[in-house]
């Protein structure tokens, strides 16, 4: 009976360190998964047997495949024509949402949303549009097609190794579309028609000439200054009162970031962030002299980048100047936005939260790797060409995924080992290198996937999934089998709020498990009804990661994807409950 209580502490400390954003997800299950290990409550094995799940190993495969496409930059290209060929509101909603949907279906829909939030807000900019009015759309339409085919997002996989695991018959290629199509359709027409009412006509904060004059400033390295030839670090200039040194300008040379040891030499241009205010404290310096101001010459000079702070991000709840940032990335954060205003503190001083939009100074390295875990979006503000190789590379990959997605519809072969195959080719033909591959998985969502796993067998273990699908069942089954599903729907829903949806898949599974048992239900249906539920997160930021991509962007606020999630939430409910109870009960 004590593991029956520490299961339920454990769940219950899992969820309010998730909910208040303690900690990474990735920090907290494999804590509490660590609890149950210790407890004696799951065994070693497991605990790790959702590392070697197919659908956790898919889901892995599938990160590099995706990101072969995305590195190639032949889908971002496509839809910056169709942009460029788009002029009203609604005709843009309506070219955008569909394609966007189908394209999720197929890669994963986190990248898609981190490629097209820059040229959507960029379209919006030149148009004079407001881009919330398009962001939540963005990634709500990314969500409603990712539920349409077997690899459209990582819980369908997750549920498709689950049940793989338990010895029942997977989901076939396009099982999922059966409910994904129509919800799909309904939700895109929604969104269409109504979301533009519903949501705020918020302007997105541009990059501009003048916005930069308000927080850059230049000071001129004289001959007389007692520092030449000494390090950044002998003169004192890193630990200013409000000011961040971004950057050197040495005739036509660019040095960004600073280093400490960087030596300074006569006739230096010294670009500062920060509180400018402070910057004419500087002409006290002997040899230093204040130019008119750093933001006329600033953007010709550097190459500036948005970055958004990821919901597993290693910055989260840190001061920028404890996360050694620019040695690490090698870049300097200028200005920090928040819910579409600038912050105005101290830039070392600023503790990062999700959603922070970053405005950085880049070095050359800075886009020689992805940074997923740390940053939603790494884009540069100017739109770049794509070359023929990558076009090539880009177009191979989608042909090679296609043939292996019509191999594993006919059956032919397997799912796990279609994806190995295709990924091995990409190998070979060195359309992706080992590094490559290894910055496009997303380690932190395996991590918090397999962890997952642990923690549903310690549910069942202590029969903790027995007793809450009892409750559940108790509940529901005096109004009948409708009101089973739209209960497990509810509850599945109500968990991806407030966690990640893989996790909230995984710890809904053994509870339908006895559920099916109990009753004589089909497991597929009711797998079905979790793998949907716990993709359709569309109330709030945190439930899904694509929403809170968009979240800072977009300037929205919390109230901003209520008003326009629980509508969708609803209409997607409904829809579902009504087409599994038609196809399967």
């Amino acid at each position: 009976m004590i593991e029956f209580y520490i299961v339920i502490f454990g769940m219950i400390a899992m969820l309010s360190l998730m909910v208040f954003e303690v900690e990474r997800p990735e920090i907290i299950l494999p804590s509490i998964l660590l609890l149950f290990v210790m407890t004696g409550i799951i065994t070693p094995q497991e605990a790790t047997r959702g590392f070697s799940n197919e659908g956790m190993l898919t889901i892995g495969l599938l990160f590099i495949i995706a990101g072969s496409i995305q590195n190639s930059r032949i889908v971002d290209h496509a839809f910056q024509k169709l942009l460029d060929r788009t002029s009203s509101r609604k005709h843009l909603l309506a070219k955008l949402l569909f394609p966007i949907s189908f394209l999720s279906a197929f890669l994963n829909n986190t990248p898609i949303v981190i490629a097209f939030t820059p040229l959507v807000k960029k379209w919006c900019e030149n148009h004079g549009y407001p881009p919330s009015k398009f962001l939540i759309p963005l990634s709500y339409a990314t969500i409603l097609g990712g539920t349409i085919t077997i690899i459209g997002t990582s819980t369908n996989l997750v549920v498709h190794g689950l049940l793989l695991d338990s010895d029942l018959q997977g989901f076939t290629f396009f099982e999922l579309s059966k409910i994904g199509l129509p919800i799909t359709l309904i939700g895109l027409c929604y969104l269409i028609f109504f979301s533009s009412s519903l949501l705020p006509s918020r302007q997105s904060i541009p990059v501009t000439l003048e916005s930069l004059r308000e927080f850059t400033g230049e000071i001129f390295i004289q001959d007389d200054f007692p520092f030449i030839h000494k390090t950044v670090e002998q003169a004192s200039l890193r630990s200013l009162r409000g000011l961040f040194l971004v950057s050197i300008i040495r005739d036509d040379e660019i040095i960004s970031p600073v280093s400490n040891a960087t030596v300074l030499k006569g006739n230096d241009r010294l670009i500062f962030t920060g509180d400018i205010t402070t910057i004419t404290e500087l002409q006290s310096h002997k040899g230093l002299k204040l130019q008119s101001n750093g933001g006329t010459s600033f953007p010709k000079h550097h190459q500036l980048t948005e970055a958004v702070v990821s919901h597993h991000s290693s910055l989260l709840y840190k001061k920028i100047k404890h996360t050694n940032f620019r040695s690490r990335y090698n870049a300097a954060v200028i200005a920090v936005h928040r819910q579409n205003q600038r912050l105005k503190a101290k830039i070392g001083d600023i503790i990062l939260k999700p959603g922070d939009i970053l405005l950085l100074v880049t070095g050359t390295d800075f886009y020689k790797e992805t940074h997923t875990n740390d940053f939603y979006i790494a884009a540069p503000l100017e739109h770049t060409m794509i070359t023929r190789k990558q076009k090539a590379k880009g177009w191979l990959s989608i042909l090679l995924l296609g043939a292996i997605i019509l191999l594993v519809t006919l059956g032919v072969i397997s799912m796990l080992k279609g994806m190995a195959l295709v990924t091995l080719l990409l190998f070979i033909l060195r359309i992706v290198s080992p590094l490559q591959a290894k910055n496009a998985i997303q380690w932190n969502v395996l991590m918090v996937v397999s962890c997952s796993f642990g923690i549903g067998y310690a549910m069942i273990n202590s029969g903790v999934a027995t007793f809450l699908a009892n409750l559940l069942m108790d509940a529901s089954k005096p109004f009948g089998v409708f009101a089973m599903i739209t209960a497990i729907y509810l509850l599945t829903n109500v968990f991806t709020e407030m966690m990640t949806n893989s996790a909230a898949s995984v710890l809904m599974f053994p509870i339908i498990l006895e559920i099916s048992k109990s009753t004589d239900l089909d497991p597929i249906a009711l797998a079905v009804t979790v793998t949907i539920a716990a993709s359709a997160s569309f109330a709030t930021p945190i439930g899904y990661q694509t929403n809170l991509i968009v979240y800072g962007p977009g300037g929205y606020q919390f109230k901003d994807f209520l008003k326009v999630g629980i509508p969708l939430n609803i209409l997607t409910m409904i829809t579902t409950v009504a087409l599994i109870y038609y196809f399967w009960l």
